[in-house]
This record gives structure tokens, C-alpha cells and sequence, in this order.
């Protein structure tokens, strides 16, 4: 029993003096700019941020009294951020579209708004978080001015 004692002390000290991870291993920056857990910022054309921002919109439309659907315009800003599935923080700007909420049309055959009274854009900021295990997207914030 002794010897195996000495025999597990012995590789122990081999190892560590064999350029092994040294005891700040862990904490080094592996990867310059990414971070686990960190927000990063992603292309506003991207297939998972164009489809956030839909969902956004749609969001903002059950929750407003506008007669006329609005959608997303432009997308200035997107970062994703790994957190139990993807977090989306978006800075989108938003039009009135023609479409109103009761012809139930489809977002992508709605033209924006051309006349001057009944037109209207407006900067949101929305944070959507995608799931897809539990097939779930949530948009917890938006707000828009």
C-alpha cells in the first residue's frame, strides 16, 4: 500500500514539473474578444437576427391599440449572448405598415405607410431569447419611443 502512495506522488510531481496546465490555466483569455457568457455582436443580416426581430415586432403589435400592423424597417445594432439558448439584444427601427390587424396578412406583404399622416417610425430595443430545445422564443423586453 505504501509503495502505490509513493507511486501516485511521483506521477503527481511529474506531471506538474512536464509543463502541465499551470494553476491560472483556466483564467487565461484562450480566445481574444470572445468570452463565454459575454454578448457579441453578429451581423444584422443574419438568418437567427432577422428572425428575433420578427418576433419583436409581432410582440410589439399584440401590445399596442395601432389599427395597422407595423414591421421591422432596419436593424442598426444585434448581439447575441449564449445564455440557456440565444439572447438577442436588438436596436431596430420600426414603420406603419398599410396592412391593418384584422386582414391578418402576412408581415412580408405589407408595404410601409406613404402617406404623411398615417406614417410613423419608431426606434425600438428588444431582447429575444430563443430556446429551441423547448421549440420556445420569448420576448421579454421591448421598448420602443
Amino acid at each position: 500500500m505504501r509503495s502505490i502512495v509513493a507511486l501516485l506522488a511521483f506521477c503527481c510531481l511529474i506531471s506538474s514539473t512536464r509543463g502541465g496546465p499551470s494553476p491560472d490555466f483556466c483564467s487565461q483569455d484562450r480566445n481574444s474578444g470572445v468570452k463565454p457568457g459575454f454578448p457579441k455582436r453578429i451581423k444584422t443580416d443574419d438568418p437567427g437576427v432577422l428572425k428575433a426581430a420578427r418576433h419583436s415586432v409581432e410582440k410589439f403589435n399584440n401590445c399596442t391599440n395601432d389599427i395597422f400592423l407595423f414591421k421591422e424597417s432596419y436593424i442598426s445594432r444585434a448581439l447575441v449572448q449564449v445564455v440557456k439558448g440565444l439572447k438577442y439584444m436588438l436596436e431596430v427601427k420600426i414603420g406603419r405598415t398599410t396592412c391593418r390587424k384584422t386582414t391578418h396578412h402576412p408581415l412580408d406583404n405589407c408595404d410601409f405607410q406613404t402617406n404623411p399622416d398615417l406614417k410613423r417610425v419608431l426606434s425600438c430595443y428588444s431582447e429575444v431569447w430563443v430556446i429551441p430545445w423547448l421549440r420556445r422564443i420569448e420576448v421579454p423586453v421591448i421598448r420602443c419611443h
